[in-house]
């Protein structure tokens, strides 16, 4: 190939290294969630595995271009790189099964275990990859003086790359194809670009890579308790719905390690945490609630069952992926006529909202942390003017057994906004926080048991017995200093060594 011809392919070889570099970081990511979750934790990892990893391709690129200034050698690292690309989605399922069981025996959280993965699985392609843009330039500038010029052209296009390869990721490729498939498709155009550097030979690589488009995706996550009845990947996460051996139906998101909705065939009692959400405003008035709202209704649990004992109720059900929704209707039989569906994140459908509710209930978790921004002084002073006289916002805590920073923190939080705080330790995972302007107790929930119907009556004689003051201490968390994360997983770390 002459050098003409060398110079003449580099535009578009920056442009596909560009987008796939990107693409394959929201790509990895979107591996990752159904093992680790998609905090902003586990964003981190891979961001910084993804800029330490092309950081050394720019020195392995800028040292072997003065040794090999030749188109061919950089298109075989390109080529090469895609072929990892490839085998990445592969690889994962049985890598990633393999580290969260490895890493769960030390309950470190999503932390360590997804830098781990995307340390293995992305490091290298994503170096090679790096190595590209310093060859390239090395190439062009070879054959023109004005090298600023050259240098700033190659990097406006790498960097346009960049931009299609996060969008066209994001918004096309995984919603329409899948994680899989998206790895595929980056893997194919970086192989089709370096073919045309190698030779005729090299197209084995891309027409490989087109078959392997026609592979299908199978299971996601191999192990469950359970039969899987279905599983896939909606725009915003992993999903699957598992029918246990006594009937008994659960949502999991991404990594599985909890629940996030929950069925009993021919009950709409759970037995576990959702329940308290039935009885707890009784605690504050006599009567069924006229209108809640509901911040992570998930499949929908918590609004099946106010359907069934409390059918007066109006429901605003919120839940930011619509596909949970069509899962709980399909799966889970929920059925409530009286209950609207907003798929919308949390607080700001709650900041546009026109309130006035007997009791909003937050259980909005990308397990294992809560949205810092549901966890702050400034979220519930919103809850609270959005809350009706004697109105009660009520708060599920997920943690590790015997940990309790989080609810110290989330209880003092809550203190800052309302005048009153208690707590319910309904589970050794899981306490329900309520709090509110009026005045709510035990006693007056004792005292309202009997306006409460049968089936829950044993339920609201637990919630009056277990309702105690908060737990003193922790820090207020603000919109500006929340770093839930960091103490979800310090939780976790200290729980995994006692």
């Amino acid at each position: 190939m002459t050098a003409r011809a060398d110079t003449r392919l580099l535009p578009a070889l920056v442009f596909v290294v560009g987008a796939s570099s990107l693409g394959v970081e929201i790509a990895a990511a979107r591996l990752l969630a159904p093992y680790f979750g998609a905090s902003t934790v586990v964003w981190a990892n891979t961001i910084g595995v993804v800029l330490v990893a092309l950081s050394a391709g720019y020195w392995f690129g800028g040292r072997y271009a003065d040794r090999y200034p030749r188109l061919r050698p950089l298109c075989f690292v390109v080529l090469a790189a895609a072929v990892l690309i490839a085998l990445v989605p592969f690889a994962a399922r049985p890598f990633l099964g393999f580290s969260v069981d490895a890493f769960d025996t030390v309950s470190v959280g999503g932390f360590a275990g997804s830098l781990f993965g995307v340390l293995i699985l992305v490091a290298v392609p994503v170096t090679l990859l790096g190595a590209a843009a310093p060859w390239a330039v090395r190439l062009a500038v070879g054959e023109v003086g004005s090298s600023g010029e050259v240098v700033g052209r190659l990097y406006a296009i790498s960097t346009a790359g960049s931009l299609i390869g996060v969008m066209v990721s994001a918004l096309v490729l995984i919603p329409l194809l899948g994680t899989q498939r998206t790895f595929l498709v980056f893997a194919l155009a970086l192989a089709l670009v370096a073919a045309a550097g190698v030779g005729a030979r090299a197209l084995a690589v891309p027409v490989g890579l087109l078959a392997a488009l026609a592979l299908p995706v199978g299971t996601i996550k191999a192990d469950a308790d359970g039969r899987v009845l279905y599983e896939a990947e909606t725009t915003h996460q992993y999903a699957r719905v598992v029918e246990r051996d006594d009937g008994t139906r659960v949502l999991e998101l991404n990594e599985g390690q909890a629940v996030h909705s929950l069925y009993r065939p021919d009950s709409y009692l759970t037995g576990d945490y959702w329940d308290g959400h039935l009885v707890l405003p009784a605690a504050a008035a006599g009567e069924a609630p006229r209108r809640i709202a509901i911040l992570g209704n998930a499949g929908g649990t918590v609004a099946r069952s106010f359907g069934h004992f409390f059918p007066a109720t109006a429901v605003d059900a919120v839940e930011i992926d619509p596909e949970l929704t069509e899962l709980g209707r399909r799966y889970l039989d929920l059925h409530n006529p009286r209950m609207e569906v907003f798929s919308e994140d949390a607080r700001p459908w709650l900041e546009r909202s026109a309130g006035d509710y007997d009791a909003v209930m937050v259980d909005a978790y990308r397990q294992p942390y809560i949205p810092f921004y549901l966890a702050t002084r400034e979220f519930f002073e919103l809850v609270r003017e959005r809350l009706a006289p004697g109105g009660l916002v009520i708060v599920n805590v997920g943690h590790p057994e015997g940990a309790r920073e989080l609810e110290r923190v989330l209880g003092r939080t809550m203190a800052a906004a309302f005048p009153r705080v208690l707590r319910w330790p309904i589970e050794e995972t899981n306490t329900l926080l309520v709090a509110g302007e009026g005045s709510f107790s035990a006693a007056r929930l004792r005292a309202n048991l009997g306006t409460l119907p049968d089936a829950l009556r044993p339920e609201g004689r637990r919630a009056a017995a277990g309702l105690e003051p908060r737990l003193a201490g922790g820090e207020v968390y603000t919109d500006d200093h929340a770093p839930v994360e960091w103490l979800v997983d310090s939780s976790l770390l200290e729980y995994a060594s006692e």
